[in-house]
Order: C-alpha cells, then structure tokens, then sequence
C-alpha cells in the first residue's frame, strides 16, 4: 500500500467533514492521543478495530483518532466491514435464503433515511448478536452503499 501524503490528506478533507476538530482537544490530551496511536501501529498501520479502542480509553471522539491518524500520515487498516484494506473472504454469492429478510429491511429503512452509517452497521450488528462484517456483506449483497466512518475514513 501506498504512504499517504498530503495530495491524500487534502482529498479527504474536501470528501469528508468530520464533526470534532483536534484543535478542541487538550495538548495533554493531544500529546495522549499521538502516543496511543503511534504505540499501536501494526506493521506501520492502525487497525480499524484498535482505533476505535484508542477512542475509547484516551475518551476522544472516534474521529479524533482518525484526524491524528492523518496527522501523522498513518493509514487505517483491516476496516471491520470490509471498506479497505481487510484480510477477509469475500462473500459475492451469499445464497438467499442465508440472507435474514429483516436485517436487509433493517439495513433498507436505514438508507431510506440516509442513516446507513458505519456507526448504525455496529449497533445493528450488536443487537442482531452478528459481526459488522456479515452485516455489511449483506449490504453489499443488496447494492446498500454504507457511509460516514467512524474514524472519518469515507
């Protein structure tokens, strides 16, 4: 995978506008953070899962930790559903009847109402007692386009 640089980092801005801004953290908090996240790398990158988990113990915003990612030219990695960069099988031909005509209702409603979120993918998945993953693989098996990660990612 390429570095990601600043042509990257100016593109995303204008693709994505997070919510949270850095410049509202703490320099203790910010100085936390950078630490957190550069202690936490996997072969030079920041999985998905663990950034979330930084979030939550340094008690930031999810995409804070995202921002600082950027900052630092670090990439998030193994996107726990699917988006990018994941090491997973992929599940082009799920068979009907495998497919839960309730969560593809779930997951409908949800565009509908333009809310098909990475966020609202995880809360479905943990009331349905499922991975993200799976729930995003039927998403994808409905042409259902999930938006606005967490971290700030797409």
């Amino acid at each position: 995978m390429r570095d990601f640089n600043e042509n990257d980092k100016k593109k995303k801005q204008t693709r994505i506008q997070p919510k949270e801004n850095l410049g509202d953290l703490s320099r203790e908090i910010l100085s936390q953070l950078e630490d957190s996240v550069k202690a936490s790398l996997k072969d030079s990158y920041l999985p998905c899962a663990v950034a979330l988990k930084i979030a939550q113990d340094v008690n930031v915003p999810q995409t804070a930790v995202g921002m600082m990612a950027d900052k630092l030219g670090i990439r998030i990695t193994n996107c726990q559903i699917g988006c990018f960069k994941v090491d997973k099988n992929v599940h082009e031909n799920l068979e009907p009847k495998r497919i839960d005509n309730k969560v593809i209702a779930t997951l409908e409603t949800l565009r509908n109402k333009n809310e098909l979120t990475c966020a609202n993918v995880f809360e479905v998945a943990q009331k349905l007692k499922i991975s993200p993953m799976a729930i995003s693989d039927i998403a994808n098996s409905q042409n259902l386009k999930i938006h606005l990660c967490q971290l700030g990612c797409f």
